[in-house]
């Protein structure tokens, strides 16, 4: 599957240092260290829908994090899914009377639309779940020769992970068993399947069944695989046994990634899957949580359609800090317009105070955990001293232009 076409991001003078990002596991703000090339997996979408507000900010998230590191001097490997088979996606095309193939291919292509226009680097690898299903399968037979998988004894061909069969189970979440249950009922898990060793236990592999899309599983039989392995798999198969940075909404810290990790771990007998676990904050619309369910979704597409700038969106989501759940509105956006408007005009500028002064200041924010809101703070300083004729750094006017283009995804 073929990412998005992407742009050149501008270099800078010197260099920064990794940045220091929170992890989830460890509870913490504690320094990225990739070596020379750094590695990291972020979950994409579940293309039954537009791209909305909330995959923005997520996507913004972990393109910061690119950026940050290729100003530090790495090269990076990034790879993204897209689960193009999955509950989901089946029953939005049998609401709606139409080929889920087709239904995920338009998504998927207004989703790439999308990330063009919000002037996101593409990912090295964008992989769907449907053309890693014998690499799937394979790692399922794996784990079942292992002992750490199980099938079920009601014909089904359903095959389960133990969660007794990672004995850290948990240390990413830290959550309790309560929490838990509670949340894999919310969030695609099946507690209350019959038949299961333990109500947490994730699905692996779901046997075929009349009016669904199978795949031929080898000794597995014909089926379709299980959220969590799809993306163990992709990121074994592209990345390694551990990597650097896996990365979200922070929705999907349960049951997400603590079992696509546990899957991973135990497939490899390497520990922690990764370094850093982040995951993003949830946005909200006027007070209310945005979701499907809500029929409030903001989408991407809808905006650029209304002939919104994406870099205003862009900087609206930035805003606020990455980890945060925060609201859009309409005030929001505004600012984001205002921003971007007064931030092109400084860039247009005769001279300004000192540019070299502007990006360290830039880089010291994104350092600390992407703190955007202190790194369009400095760019808003910088732009009001320059727009009253304060400074006479000639060159500072382009080099700000790079800074923000290059650090923070903004084309002015």
């Amino acid at each position: 599957m073929d990412a998005w076409t992407g742009h050149d991001v501008p270099t800078l003078p010197g260099r920064a240092a990794p940045p220091a990002l929170y992890d989830s596991a460890r509870r913490a703000v504690v320094p990225t260290a990739p070596g020379p090339t750094a590695t990291m997996y972020v979950c994409g979408i579940t293309p039954y829908d537009a791209t909305h507000l909330g995959h923005a900010a997520t996507m913004i998230t972990f393109d910061l994090v690119q950026r940050a590191w290729r100003d530090a001097g790495h090269e990076v490997r990034y790879v993204q899914n897209v689960t193009d088979i999955d509950d989901p996606l089946l029953e939005r095309a049998a609401r709606d009377g139409e080929d889920w193939i087709v239904l995920a291919m338009r998504e998927t292509a207004l989703f790439r639309e999308d990330m063009e226009a919000l002037r996101m680097i593409p990912p090295a690898h964008y992989v769907g779940a449907v053309e890693s299903i014998p690499a799937i399968a394979r790692h399922v037979r794996e784990l079942l020769a292992d002992g750490a998988a199980y099938t079920l004894d009601d014909g089904t061909g359903d095959v389960y992970f133990p969660v007794s069969a990672a004995p850290s189970f948990g240390y990413e979440s830290h959550l309790s068993r309560e929490e838990m249950l509670t949340l894999s009922a919310e969030r695609g898990g099946d507690p209350d399947r019959a038949g299961k060793r333990d109500p947490l236990d994730p699905l692996l592999w779901r046997g075929a069944r009349d009016g669904e899309p199978a795949w031929d599983g080898g000794d597995l039989g014909p089926g379709r695989p299980g959220w969590h392995i799809e993306c163990a798999t992709i990121a074994l198969g592209l990345l390694g046994t551990t990597i650097d940075v896996q990365g979200g909404g922070n929705d999907l810290l349960y049951p997400h990634h603590e079992c696509s990790a546990a899957h991973a771990e135990r497939l490899t007998g390497e520990a922690p899957f990764a370094s850093h676990y982040v995951h993003a904050g949830m946005i909200g619309l006027d007070g209310e949580k945005m979701s499907k369910s809500k029929g409030n979704l903001v989408f991407v597409s809808r905006l650029r359609g209304d002939g919104v700038d994406p870099m205003a969106v862009r900087l609206g989501l930035m805003t606020e800090h990455y980890r945060t759940d925060r609201q859009w509105t309409d005030d929001v956006l505004k600012a984001g317009e205002l921003r971007l408007s007064r931030w092109r005009s400084a860039a247009a500028a005769a001279s300004g105070p000192s540019g070299e002064g502007l990006l360290s200041a830039v880089r010291e924010a994104l350092h600390h955990d992407l703190d955007t809101p202190s790194a369009l703070a400095v760019v808003d300083a910088w732009t009001e001293a320059a727009l009253s004729g304060a400074g006479d750094d000639a060159a500072a006017p382009a080099l700000m232009s790079r800074t923000v283009d290059a650090l923070l995804g903004i084309r002015l």
